[in-house]
């Protein structure tokens, strides 16, 4: 079965008695180094029956899957589709600092939590009897004043995540919603990536995108850590030092 008809099938029936879904996805949560990056995107069930998931969303997969280019072609029919009032696209991100006061998982919820945040104020949600369902009471960009929905976030069930959801293990590749999410946060982080590339160039973000390629290793070990880099990631790596007080500390602490 092609991809295309695998994820809107999946989100077919996820959306089966509602009125939209949310997908969310996360971009940068292993990384050495950046913030890590959420989206989230909200469809309804007439734009998966429409044209465009009818003609294009062949392309569409989880966000590894697919070419530099490709991620970013869809980026821009995204950002067409939003808007024409199609779906809503947003990202939404936790800093270093944020990684580092509250470990990489707090982090990420509060990077989620921001892009759901773009799609719905936090006082739109009411909780229904099903713990992964949400009506909201208000909509700020003026689409229904009251919306059934379910919020689908892939991975593993977020503990005290403040909205209801429903997760789905492997969703990028298996729900349409998610996938586009996944793009969406990948691609803004690529982009957050590679201006920071051109602040630190001596260790090459703008190729690695803060990941621990050996490359991205060995600068580290020349030359320390930057603002940028996550302290908790690098006690392992920066240990093979031989003297780590002679750490040279790139453009001061965090």
């Amino acid at each position: 079965m092609p991809v295309r008809r695998q994820l809107r099938s999946f989100d077919l029936k996820q959306i089966n008695g509602l009125d939209s879904l949310i997908g969310v996805d996360e971009a940068g949560r292993g990384a050495l180094a950046g913030p890590v990056v959420a989206a989230a995107v909200w469809i309804n069930r007439d734009f998966l029956d429409g044209r465009w998931v009818q003609q294009r969303a062949a392309r569409v997969n989880d966000s590894k899957q697919l070419s530099a280019a490709d991620r970013d072609d869809l980026f821009q029919e995204f950002e067409l589709l939003a808007r024409q009032g199609l779906i809503r696209a947003h990202a939404g991100s936790a800093t270093v600092a944020e990684i580092e006061e509250n470990n990489i998982l707090g982090a990420t919820k509060i990077a989620m939590r921001r892009a759901i945040e773009a799609i719905h104020p936090p006082e739109a949600f009411v909780v229904r009897d099903e713990p992964d369902l949400f009506s909201t009471i208000e909509d700020r960009a003026g689409f229904q004043a009251r919306v059934n929905g379910r919020i689908l976030i892939d991975g593993v069930h977020r503990k005290g995540f403040p909205f209801p959801h429903h997760a789905v293990v492997k969703g990028d590749g298996r729900s349409l919603c998610i996938a586009m999410a996944s793009i969406v946060a990948k691609v803004t982080r690529d982009r957050l990536m590679d201006a920071l590339g051109t602040v630190h160039p001596q260790y090459g973000f703008e190729k690695h995108k803060g990941y621990g390629t050996e490359d991205h290793r060995q600068a580290i070990l020349q030359h320390g850590r930057c603002p940028e880099h996550r302290e908790m990631f690098l006690r392992k790596l920066l240990a093979q030092r031989a003297d780590p007080s002679q750490m040279d500390w790139i453009g001061g602490e965090d």
